[in-house]
């Protein structure tokens, strides 16, 4: 059984009942956001945490130590090289001593909930992928989900999943989809996809209260939260780049978790870059509504 190493600040919110927000580390390492963008991700998240109340605990493999919440001290070993963890690795990492497993979101959400922390935020969550039928490819994020009782707050996922498969999924193996102020799922770098989502909630209180109400103990949910709308990509322009990167990813043979960084790199040249500073803009926004969420789930404890 996993036993996640808690930082000291952490460990103290924890038995005081301050709100802790969890964050994945795959994003601040070299498989996420090119430098120096990994560190300002970084930064701008831990600030909007802070201010919103609550504390933020990194997860990580470190050494083959599962942790939730790191020193300042650390946060440099975080942005550099990493072998990517998903929840499936989580006992591999530790058992063969990575020095640095950056944690995708499964891995952060079965940590977060062995640490006892109900709140995450993340960029985007893996979903469903086109031609899944075929190929059966279906991310352990929405499993992970399934499986720990924790909020997962996020943009989403991105526009080149199978995005009205991915809620079906989600509402098979019972996972509540929030659209956070707004109707319909998000599409990562743009405000809607068009599918819409099972319920809305205007504050942080209902979402405390979804958690709460729900009818398995063991099963967390998702908050949808739409980028913020002056950082909001071209929608026209992203679905064209996105359909014919995945036309070309599909004649060169490129499948399952290569399609994801082919396709990202084809939507940063489309942009000349700009998808970079929304995706900045997404994660920043999302740690603030999930501190505001994490604020609400501790009040409600309490």
């Amino acid at each position: 059984m996993i036993n996640p190493v808690l930082s000291d600040d952490v460990a103290t919110a924890l038995a005081d009942g301050v709100p802790v927000v969890a964050l994945e580390s795959t994003i601040f390492s070299h498989l996420g956001l090119p430098s120096p963008h990994n560190r300002d991700a970084l930064d701008r998240c831990l600030t909007a945490i802070r201010e919103g109340g609550a504390v933020p605990a990194v997860t990580a493999v470190l050494d083959g130590v599962a942790r939730v919440g790191l020193g300042d001290d650390e946060h440099a070993r975080i942005l550099g090289p990493a072998r990517k963890v998903a929840e499936r690795d989580l006992a591999v990492a530790i058992a063969q001593e990575w020095d640095f497993g950056a944690t995708t979101v499964s891995a952060s959400v079965a940590l977060s909930a062995h640490a006892g922390v109900r709140v995450f935020a993340t960029g985007g969550i893996g979903g469903v992928h086109r031609g899944a039928e075929s190929t059966g490819d279906i991310s352990a994020d929405l499993d992970a989900m399934a499986h720990h009782p924790v909020i997962t707050v996020s943009a989403g996922a991105k526009a080149f999943l199978d995005l009205p498969r991915t809620l079906e999924y989600l509402e098979t193996v019972g996972v509540p989809v929030l659209g956070w102020r707004h109707d319909h799922f998000p599409a990562f770098y743009t405000r809607s996809s068009g599918v819409p989502v099972p319920h809305r909630v205007e504050t942080a209180a209902e979402v405390a209260g979804v958690l709460a109400a729900r009818s398995r103990e063991r099963s967390g949910l998702l908050v949808a939260v739409p980028i913020p709308e002056a950082d909001a990509l071209d929608a026209e322009m992203l679905d064209a780049v996105v359909a014919q990167a995945l036309t070309d990813a599909d004649e060169a043979g490129i499948v399952g978790a290569a399609v994801t960084p082919f396709v990202l790199g084809r939507i940063g040249d489309a942009t000349a870059g700009r998808s970079v500073p929304a995706n900045l803009a997404l994660a920043e926004n999302n740690a603030r509504v999930a501190a505001e969420i994490a604020v609400a789930v501790a009040g409600r404890s309490s």
